[in-house]
């Protein structure tokens, strides 16, 4: 098997102005290209952060997520960011308006952490 690194991660958002201006705006993504999908009735933006591709589908008609933390699907948790401070990244972040869970010290690695929210409600990690 050649598995050598993650080719991209998919999101599916609900609208397009406030899911385009979280991940691009926010987030710091860059557009790489933005698709709208006829048959599909989406839209397909691909962002860039540094190496990593992110597929942003815009899909106003799927369901909602199950609550969290109480209760989640199978598939993808949440999507993770290392930061070089968790702290620097909080008081950016709650500048912007972002709320964020408390700090907290990773169970296992003893590093710092802690979540907050896309417009969607996936929860998105801070990992130092």
């Amino acid at each position: 098997m050649d598995l050598s690194h993650i080719h991209h991660v998919a999101i599916i958002g609900s609208d397009y102005e406030r899911s385009k201006h979280f991940y691009v705006d926010v987030l710091g993504f860059e557009v790489i290209r933005e698709n709208h999908r006829e048959a599909q009735q989406d839209w397909k933006i691909d962002l860039r952060l540094q190496d990593v591709e992110l597929e942003l589908f815009i899909k106003a008609d799927c369901p909602q997520r199950p609550g969290w933390p109480g209760k989640e699907a199978y598939g993808l948790r949440h999507l993770a960011f290392r930061v070089d401070s968790v702290e620097d990244t909080v008081r950016e972040l709650n500048a912007l308006g972002i709320e964020t869970e408390p700090i907290r010290q990773d169970t296992f690695t003893g590093e710092k952490m802690t979540f907050f929210h896309d417009p969607d409600g996936l929860p998105l990690e801070l990992h130092e």
